[in-house]
């Protein structure tokens, strides 16, 4: 494929902070929040209201109201939420240079203070990004730098409720890092596996243990969700989409595709 053909079927340019409402995040479809995809960029999902489940790197865990997680770039996730699911979600931007956690939180705010000190900081982090005020721009990184404290601070008092990784974990942890390296390889499982050293069995038999889901799922989600946004934002023909995500022929990219959504690359694309 052109260089330059290829380019449209490549991930949007990094984005710029932004704070918004979670519920917001399924604008378009859920699938923007549940299939398995990654960010160029850190975010902070701040749950107030409602509970669902969330992987993240591959561990699966419950999350409720006053959960605040954090997600490096590059890190694949995927969450459900309901309609009583409400909260902030804070996008760093590509090239935030805030001193932010090198690994995945799972944080559980059972202290109230703690609750409304990040409260306040989101609040006023979100007016100044409003704001056509001088200096706003400095005013929010200086709040973000604050942020990043509290997310330190929390980190270190043991709220993080992230389990301990045991030998599942880790591999699952590995698959889902080489996954979000690879997934437009055309890779199966098998090859996955062989890079990981461990049998597709005992791959699948780790993927369940640690988040329910079993291998092939997983490579199925990211690759889709790919497919989804690319066909979503992007006018790149189905062919070149097919081809820049790994398929062996845009005919079996449509079979692949419209067994997991019920709908034809070309019948998704036209939806309202």
């Amino acid at each position: 494929m052109p260089r330059e053909r290829q380019a449209a079927c490549l991930p949007s340019a990094p984005s710029q902070l932004r704070l918004m409402p979670i519920a917001r995040l399924a604008q378009g479809g859920r699938w923007r929040i549940e299939a398995m995809r990654s960010l160029s960029e850190p975010c902070l999902l701040w749950f107030t209201r409602g509970q669902g489940r969330i992987t993240v790197g591959g561990t699966t865990r419950g999350y409720g109201a006053h959960n605040a997680i954090f997600i490096p770039a590059g890190v694949m996730h995927g969450f459900d939420m309901s309609p009583q699911t409400h909260g902030t979600a804070v996008f760093f931007g590509a090239e935030c240079n805030l001193p932010l956690p090198q690994g995945a939180l799972h944080l559980r705010i059972r202290d109230a203070a703690s609750q409304v000190e990040l409260n306040a900081l989101l609040e006023a982090a979100q007016r100044e990004n409003e704001s056509d005020r001088p200096a706003a721009d400095r005013a929010v990184h200086h709040h973000l730098g604050l942020l990043s404290v509290w997310l330190e601070r929390q980190a270190a008092s043991g709220a993080n409720d992230l389990p301990a990784p045991d030998a599942a974990r880790k591999l699952v942890a590995r698959y889902a890092t080489l996954l979000e390296r690879e997934f437009r390889s055309g890779h199966g499982v098998a090859d996955y596996a062989a890079q990981l050293g461990v049998t597709p069995t005992h791959l699948t038999r780790s993927c369940r243990s640690s988040c329910g889901r079993a291998a092939s799922d997983l490579l199925q989600d990211r690759r889709l969700y790919e497919a989804r946004r690319l066909l979503s934002e992007t006018r790149a023909p189905v062919k070149e989409i097919s081809d820049v995500l790994g398929y062996t022929s845009p005919a079996y990219f449509t079979r692949a595709f419209h067994a997991r959504t019920g709908k034809t690359p070309s019948q998704f694309r036209k939806a309202p």
